[in-house]
């Protein structure tokens, strides 16, 4: 999946926009609308916290670091055990699969609280009044998209695709 980046003059055109994604098929979990705060978003598909936070890149981070520290404290614990304990394969495994659980949730709570560092170079345009339009679409569809928003709004200024987005968002 690749999301592909829109701002909009205001809500009627994205509206607009929106129904013709719609009628091509992409899904309304899959579009996301951003505003600043107070803005009337008239029905439209508003950003979660997954898109306008930290979280997710938050959450992969403190996973991969808490696995790798759970395994560490794993492997050394192995090498010198505690006191006649005989530690082997499970309790490495365990130690891993907990210190990336340990990690992924103190992370997230900072995450949540973080804004997405992805759409730090819309911040301006956003609180200037324009709308962020985010569209997750399969790689193969990114042209056609584009294509289709370019050919019927040319007030919507295409600012580019995420190389990659999480899949559970």
């Amino acid at each position: 999946m690749r999301r592909i980046y829109f701002l909009l003059p205001n809500a009627p055109v994205a509206k607009a926009i929106v129904d013709e994604l719609l009628l091509a098929h992409v899904e309304w979990r899959h579009i996301h609308v951003l505003a600043r705060a107070g803005t009337d978003l008239e029905g439209l598909p508003e950003a979660k916290l997954a898109q306008y936070s930290d979280l997710l890149p938050a959450l992969e981070r403190g996973a991969g670091v808490g696995a790798a520290t759970g395994m560490l404290a794993g492997l050394v614990a192995m090498a010198f055990p505690p006191a006649g304990l005989t530690i082997a394969g499970g309790a490495l495994l365990a130690m891993t699969a907990a210190g990336a659980g340990f990690g992924a949730w103190m992370s997230a709570m900072v995450g949540v609280d973080l804004p997405n560092r992805r759409l730090a170079r819309f911040e301006t345009a956003v609180q200037a009044g324009e709308l962020l339009m985010m569209v997750d679409v399969p790689l193969q569809r990114v042209e056609e998209i584009e294509s289709l928003v370019r050919r019927h709004h040319s007030e919507a200024d295409i600012e580019g695709t995420d190389p990659t987005i999480p899949v559970f968002p």
